[in-house]
């Protein structure tokens, strides 16, 4: 029988630092609160445990059981190796049971599971047909578990998710939850997929980068991180950054670390009055395509700079104002002024 570690390289580890004896094992890793975020309390730190149900050589045996030695990187494939991890993605959501859940990217099942031991039923969308069945194999027949062999940007969520909470709730309203270990190269176009479903979903937790995490969450008026991806995310949502994750939890090891972002969806009826969606975000985009640039300026396409000056002035905005000074409230009052004029 051929020794498993002849079909792996070795788990990976953070590098020691100086002060620490090469011999002496590097501590587990575990999720620590972002120094980025210090409004907010510091989570409970969450340690790997020593033998937990998805450490790393559980994880390169349910590859190597599908002929799969290592992740595809062209999907972004980084397996969570921390079972803690997974525990706290869940309880983020509040995830109990009867709720019905929205998983994209099983992997090898371990956020599945945790899913499912929270009493949720579970749709798992999976690109890669290996995974889907390996995640198939893992769990068995269940009315709990449908895999779903799709991609998730091509994914219709409310021809599978409308008719069966209709048929589960016996057609009162009910809500379902995303709750997903995102492969970090398909996060932006997600979130942007899934935010307008509040009929949908009243919740959705994504474990996602770092950097985007916090950018999705706290980027600051007059930075250069506020971006049209800002006034998307708070025109659909109210974000709220959760904790990191080290890179050091994942296999492979990517070389930037993970955290976990909540998203509280609105519904239709709590959208900023916009009139028009489409028209909005047209000039949101507009106005940051030329970033640097005065509003008079970036959006002369749409109305003259005298026109632009004075929807500015009336809603109490200078009228050298770019972009990076105004926030959500701020646009849908000088879009729907525009769109008088």
């Amino acid at each position: 029988m051929v020794a498993l570690t002849s079909l792996s390289p070795a788990p990976p580890r953070p590098s020691p630092s100086p002060a620490t004896p090469r011999r002496r094992p590097p501590p587990p890793p575990h999720v620590i609160p972002s120094p980025h975020v210090r409004s907010r309390p510091a989570p409970t730190v969450v340690s790997a445990t020593p033998g937990a149900t998805d450490g790393y050589h559980s994880t390169i045996r349910s590859l190597n059981s599908r002929g799969r030695h290592v992740p595809r990187k062209s999907l972004g494939q980084n397996y969570m190796l921390n079972s803690k991890v997974n525990e706290e993605l869940v309880a983020a959501a509040g995830v109990e049971e009867g709720d019905v859940v929205l998983e994209i990217g099983p992997g090898t099942g371990s956020l599945t599971e945790a899913l499912l031991a929270a009493g949720a039923t579970v749709f798992a969308v999976e690109k890669d047909k290996h995974m889907a069945t390996l995640v198939n194999d893992r769990f068995g027949s269940t009315e709990q578990l449908k895999i779903i062999e799709e991609d998730i940007t091509k994914f219709n969520v409310r021809s599978h998710f409308v008719p069966f909470l209709e048929e589960k709730s016996h057609h009162s309203k009910k809500y379902a939850k995303v709750v997903s270990n995102l492969p970090f190269n398909i996060s932006t176009d997600v979130v942007k997929l899934l935010l307008p479903t509040g009929d949908v979903f009243s919740d959705m937790v994504l474990l996602l980068q770092d950097e985007t995490a916090l950018r999705l969450a706290d980027a600051s008026i007059q930075t250069p991180e506020y971006r049209p991806i800002n006034v998307f995310v708070n025109f659909y949502s109210e974000p709220e950054y959760k904790f990191k994750v080290e890179r050091t939890n994942f296999f492979p090891q990517p070389k930037v670390d993970g955290a976990v972002i909540s998203f509280k969806l609105k519904n239709a009826g709590d959208y900023p009055p916009v009139g028009s969606q489409k028209s909005f975000f047209s000039m949101v985009n507009s106005a940051f395509n030329g970033k640097r640039k005065m509003l008079r300026k970036s959006l002369q396409h749409l109305c003259s700079s005298s026109e632009i000056e004075a929807a500015l002035t009336s809603i109490g905005l200078p009228v050298t104002a770019r972009p990076s000074d105004l926030v959500l409230d701020d646009f849908v009052r000088l879009h729907n002024h525009l769109a008088k004029t």
